[in-house]
C-alpha cells in the first residue's frame, strides 16, 4: 500500500469502476426505485426491469449512434462463448467464415470457431510474435466468406487497430470487449460487435451484441434458445433470467460516460493516458514495448524489462506502492498496464512516477 493509502487497480478484467457508480449501485441493493426492495429480488418480468432494459439499449444506441437496422440485445456467458455462438447463429454448416489472426484472444475465438465450421485464416501476425495489425493489403479475403471475424484490440498482447476495417459486401464481426465504448466506431463497417461489459461497462458474465437485422434468423437448429440472437430479441431479453444487476450497473456505467462528455471526449483521455506510459517506455532501454508503435494499444499497454530479473521486483515494489495487478496475461507474460474508460489519471500519474523511481533505483 502506498504512503497515501490509495490503490489503484490495473487489472484487465473484471476492471475498476468510478466511485460514485459504485455509490449508486450500492443504494439499489437495498431499495430500488423505491420498491421497498432490492433489485436482486426484483421480478425480472416486472415493468420496472423492462422499462430499465428498454432504458439501457436506447442508451447503447444513442451513445454509438447505431442505425435503425441494427439490435442490440443483453446476452449470457460472457464474449468467450460468442466464439461459439457467433458461427452457431450465423455460419452456415456448408460456409467458410474468415478470421484475422492479431493475438491470443483472436486466436482462442479461430479455435473454439473450428468446432461448428469451415474457418479460414485470412491474415495473422503469428509469425512476429502479434506486434502489429495486418494491413488491408495482406487480408487475404474471398468474396465467398459468409462473414470476417476480428478482434479490434487485444489485451493479452496489447494490440490494437488504428481504426475500423473495411471488409466491402463481407460482413466484418468484431469482439470488442476491451475497447468498447472507448471511441466513435463505424457501426455501418459492422455485420456485429459484440463485448463482454467487464472491461469498461461492469461485471463479468453479460455481453452486449450489436447485430444488423439482414444477419439475423441463421441460427442452425442445434443452438440452444436462450443463445438465439433472433429469438432473444423477439422476446426481448426474456426468454430465461437476464443479468439484471449487470444490465443495471451498464445503465449506470453510460450515464456517467456521458457525464464524461461521451465517447470522443473518453477517447482523447485515453489516448493521453497510454502516451503518458509509452513515452516513459520509449524513454530509453530499460523498459521495452513489443509492439509497433502505430499499433499499441491505448486500453492494454504491454510492456516488460530488458533485464528480466527485475520483474518481480517491479510488481512486488509496485504493489507496495499501491499500484495493483501489473502482471501480464498468462500466455504473454511481462508487464501489463489496463488504462479503461474508469481508470483515473491519477492512477495513471502514480504509476508513471512509480516507473521513473525504478528506473533510477534499479537501471
Amino acid at each position: 500500500m502506498g504512503c497515501t493509502g490509495q490503490t489503484y487497480n490495473f487489472a484487465a478484467g473484471p476492471a475498476t469502476l468510478p466511485p460514485e457508480v459504485l455509490e449508486r449501485a450500492r443504494a439499489s441493493l437495498v431499495d430500488w426505485q423505491g420498491l421497498g426492495y432490492s433489485l436482486l429480488e426484483a421480478p425480472f418480468t416486472g415493468d420496472e426491469f423492462k422499462a430499465l432494459v428498454d432504458t439501457t439499449r436506447h442508451q447503447v444506441k444513442a451513445t454509438l449512434a447505431v442505425p435503425d437496422h441494427y439490435q442490440v440485445v443483453f446476452l449470457q456467458g460472457g464474449a468467450s462463448a460468442q466464439f461459439s455462438l457467433v458461427p452457431l447463429n450465423l455460419l452456415p454448416p456448408t460456409a467458410t467464415a474468415g478470421y484475422v489472426e492479431t493475438g491470443h484472444w483472436s486466436a482462442r475465438a479461430i479455435e473454439e470457431g473450428r468446432r461448428y465450421g469451415r474457418i479460414q485464416v485470412v491474415a495473422s501476425t503469428r509469425g512476429s510474435g502479434f506486434d502489429r495489425v495486418p494491413t488491408s493489403s495482406e487480408w487475404a479475403l474471398d468474396e465467398n466468406l459468409h462473414y470476417c471475424h476480428i478482434t479490434p484490440n487485444e489485451t493479452a498482447n496489447g494490440v490494437q487497430f488504428p481504426g475500423d476495417p473495411d471488409c466491402g459486401d463481407t460482413p466484418l464481426i468484431a469482439d470488442m470487449t476491451s475497447e468498447f465504448l472507448s471511441r466513435p466506431v463505424e457501426i455501418e463497417r459492422y455485420g456485429m460487435i459484440y463485448a463482454g461489459a467487464q472491461k469498461n461497462l461492469g461485471p463479468t458474465g453479460l455481453v452486449i451484441a450489436i447485430i444488423r437485422e439482414d444477419l439475423l434468423g441463421q441460427a442452425r437448429p442445434e443452438t440452444p434458445t436462450v443463445f438465439n440472437y433472433q429469438a432473444q430479441i423477439e422476446r426481448q431479453n426474456r426468454i430465461n433470467t437476464p443479468l439484471m444487476f449487470g444490465i443495471y450497473l451498464v445503465h449506470l456505467m453510460l450515464d456517467w460516460l456521458e457525464e464524461q462528455g461521451g465517447v470522443k471526449a473518453i477517447q482523447t483521455r485515453n489516448i493521453a493516458q497510454s502516451q503518458t506510459i509509452y513515452r516513459i517506455i520509449d524513454q530509453d532501454d530499460f523498459f521495452y514495448c513489443p509492439v509497433t508503435p502505430e499499433y499499441r494499444s491505448i486500453m492494454n499497454v504491454c510492456f516488460g524489462i530488458r533485464d528480466q530479473r527485475q520483474q518481480q521486483r517491479f510488481l512486488s515494489e509496485a504493489h507496495a506502492s499501491g499500484l495493483a495487478n501489473l502482471a501480464g496475461h498468462s500466455h504473454a507474460g511481462g508487464l501489463r498496464a489496463s488504462l479503461y474508460n474508469a481508470q483515473p489519471d491519477a492512477a495513471v500519474a502514480a504509476l508513471a512516477s512509480f516507473m521513473n523511481q525504478f528506473r533510477q533505483r534499479h537501471g
